[in-house]
């Protein structure tokens, strides 16, 4: 399907990009870090951090995620309806047949996750297959299989793996602060203005990072969400799927802070009825927005 393939190139550049400005942050926190406290290791900390998570989170963020959600691998035979579903819309979207994992709760929730189509995994919760309807699991795995073909699966991997990173850089400068970091008073005045912009720094980085990384995941709901109803060419069913999806007040307990974006809705409830400040640390957009979306939609 062209919007895909248009959108995967678009998401590869933007990959690389991301992971551009990330090591650029991470290196440079670093080194604000190290020069506050004359501490070369520092810097050397977060260069190791960068590669290591970067390296981390494109082979085994699919690995990672499956492991924390306890998602396992279902058989054809024990879900043929689930099965043909994925199938068809994988032909008509001219993507290979992801793997399909079933996530033993009854709150109705589904992922996708993997480095590029050929290492995709789709996860749905038991509760998803029992309450939607034919054309509404449709539009959720269609909606899925837009996060693949649009390759925004590892952008969404790698943001959180290296805003992560970010935190942890934070964290090590602000522990070293108050137990027991030095700095070498002998380098005058300027020694103090860096450690206050390293304090500052320190404060400033993870919220900016995290914000970062959430305002990726909403963004790509919102084009997985038009690629989805393009796919089926019935952007009721999603519609129908989210309303249902958004209105179970069960929290999905195989669910955490690292893995809710992945979702399709939030998996962890609370965040729909929120202030325009909250909305900017939200892991989607708000359900509302994405139902007048689709329902203004004419394919």
């Amino acid at each position: 399907m062209a919007t895909l393939y248009t959108n995967a190139e678009s998401n590869i550049r933007k990959t690389w990009l991301y992971l551009t400005l990330f090591f650029a942050f991470i290196i440079l926190i670093g080194w604000i870090f190290s020069y506050a406290f004359n501490s070369q290791a520092i810097l050397w900390v977060a260069v190791i951090l960068s590669i290591v998570s970067s390296f981390g989170s494109y082979w085994f963020s699919d690995k990672l995620v499956l492991a924390m959600s306890r998602a396992k691998p279902i058989l054809k035979e024990d879900a043929p309806e689930l099965y043909r579903v994925v199938e068809n819309l994988a032909i008509t979207a001219g993507l290979p047949t992801p793997r399909i994992y079933i996530i033993e709760e009854r709150a109705p929730n589904a992922f996708a996750t993997g480095r590029d189509p050929k290492h995709a995994v789709v996860a749905v919760t038991r509760g998803l297959l029992e309450r939607l309807e034919r054309a509404e699991l449709e539009g959720v795995l269609a909606h899925e299989l837009s996060h693949i073909g649009n390759r925004d699966m590892l952008i969404a991997a790698i943001a959180a793996v290296l805003a992560s990173a970010i935190v942890i850089v934070s964290d090590i400068f602000m522990r070293s602060l108050w137990f027991g970091g030095r700095r070498d008073d002998r380098r005058g005045g300027g020694a103090a203005i860096m450690l206050v912009v390293g304090l500052v720094v320190a404060i400033l980085a993870p919220i900016a990072a995290i914000m970062l990384r959430l305002a990726i995941s909403r963004k790509r709901e919102f084009l997985a969400d038009v690629s989805g109803a393009l796919l089926t060419r019935y952007p009721e069913g999603l519609a129908r799927a989210l309303e249902k999806i958004s209105k179970d007040p069960r929290p999905l307990r195989a669910a955490n802070n690292a893995t809710a974006s992945l979702y399709i809705a939030n998996p962890l409830k609370g965040e729909e009825q929120v202030s325009w400040f909250s909305k900017l640390f939200m892991t989607h957009p708000p359900v509302e927005e994405r139902l007048k979306a689709l329902r203004d939609m004419q394919v």
